[in-house]
C-alpha cells in the first residue's frame, strides 16, 4: 500500500480547508451579485431611510444570541459523550456550518462535526446532531401548524395535522421491523439512553432560539415600518420557517427559498414584496453569512486528528 508522505497530507488538508472557505465565499457573492429579485439601488434606500446605530446593535445582538444558543445545544449534547468548553462547542458548531453552507439542507455540518472526534465516533455524533436538529425541526413544525390556524388555513392545518398523525401510527405499528440492522424500536432506545437532563436543556435552548430568530424577523419588519398585529405577524413568520424549512435547499439559497414563500404569505398581508426580499436578504446575512464569516477562520485552523 502507498503511504502518503505526512507534508504532503498536511498540503492536502490545506487545500481542501482552502477549497471549502473559497467555495463558501464564492455561494454567497453568487448570490448577492447575481441574484434578480435583489435590487441594490432600492436595497440602499431602504437602509438609510431606516438607519439606526442603535437599531442596528439590537438586531445584531439577537444574531449573536441565536448562534450562541446552537453552541449551547451542541455543548449540552456533547456532554453526553465527554465535556467541552464552550470555545470548543463554537469551533464545531461555526466550522461546520462553513463546511455545510453548499450542501443540500446543510447536510455537510453532520460530517464537519464528526472531523472533531475519533472516526469510531462518528456514529455517535451524527446521531447527536440529529437530535439537535431535530428538537428544533419540531418546534418548526408545532409552531407553524399553529400559525396556519390563526391564519385561517384550516384546510392546510388539518392535513398536516393528519399526516404526523398518520406516521406517528405507521412508527408505532412498524417499530420492530428492522432494516439493515436499524429500526424505530432502536431508535427510540438510543434516544431513551441519553439522559433527561440532557434532552430537556436541549428542548428549551430549541425553544429559546426559536423565539429569538422569530422576533428577530418580527423587528426587522417594525423597523422597515410594516404594521401588522402582533399575534399575524408571529403567525406568519412561523407559517414561512415552516414551509421553507419543509423544502430541499442549500443554506447560501436559504434566503432565496425564505423569502419566495415570505413573498406569498405576507404579500396576502399588503405587505410590499421588496421589504419581504430585503428583510430576508439580511436575516440570511445576520443569522448564515456572518458566522461562517468567522467559521472559515475554525476551518483554516482545523488540524485532522493525525496531524
Amino acid at each position: 500500500m502507498i503511504t502518503i508522505p505526512h507534508k504532503a497530507k498536511q498540503f492536502i488538508v490545506f487545500l481542501i480547508k482552502l477549497l471549502i472557505v473559497t467555495a463558501a465565499f464564492y455561494f454567497i457573492y453568487d448570490q448577492l451579485a447575481h441574484n434578480e429579485k435583489l435590487d441594490w439601488v432600492k436595497f440602499h434606500s431602504l437602509l438609510y431611510d431606516n438607519q439606526s446605530f442603535s437599531g442596528a446593535l439590537f438586531l445584531l445582538s439577537f444574531s449573536f444570541v441565536n448562534r450562541f444558543l446552537e453552541i449551547l445545544k451542541w455543548q449540552n449534547l456533547v456532554s453526553f459523550l465527554k465535556p467541552i468548553s464552550v470555545g470548543e462547542s463554537t469551533k464545531q458548531v461555526l466550522g461546520s456550518l462553513t463546511a455545510g453552507i453548499f450542501t443540500p439542507n446543510g447536510l455537510g455540518e453532520y460530517a464537519g462535526k464528526a472531523l472533531y472526534f475519533d472516526k469510531k465516533k462518528t456514529r455517535k455524533i451524527i446521531f447527536l446532531n440529529l437530535i439537535c436538529n431535530g428538537a428544533q425541526m419540531l418546534l418548526t413544525v408545532v409552531f407553524g401548524t399553529i400559525g396556519l390556524m390563526v391564519l385561517g388555513y384550516w384546510n392546510w392545518a388539518l392535513a398536516i395535522t393528519v399526516l404526523v398523525f398518520a406516521l406517528s401510527l405507521v412508527a408505532l405499528f412498524t417499530k420492530t421491523i428492522t432494516v439493515k440492522g436499524y429500526s424505530i424500536e432502536k431508535l427510540l432506545r438510543k434516544i431513551n439512553e441519553i439522559p433527561k437532563r440532557i434532552h430537556q436543556k436541549n428542548n428549551l435552548l430549541a425553544l429559546c432560539r426559536y423565539l429569538v430568530f422569530s422576533h428577530q424577523y418580527y423587528f426587522l419588519f417594525l423597523a422597515f415600518d410594516v404594521d401588522l398585529p402582533y399575534l399575524t405577524m408571529m403567525a406568519t413568520i412561523a407559517v414561512v420557517y415552516f414551509l421553507a424549512s419543509s423544502l430541499p435547499s442549500f443554506q447560501f439559497l436559504d434566503f432565496a427559498v425564505k423569502g419566495s414563500v415570505a413573498v406569498f404569505f405576507f404579500g396576502k398581508l399588503g405587505v410590499n414584496e421588496w421589504i419581504v426580499v430585503f428583510i430576508s436578504t439580511l436575516m440570511w446575512f445576520l443569522n448564515v453569512v456572518l458566522p461562517v464569516v468567522i467559521g472559515s477562520y475554525y476551518v483554516l485552523k482545523f488540524k485532522p486528528k493525525w496531524e
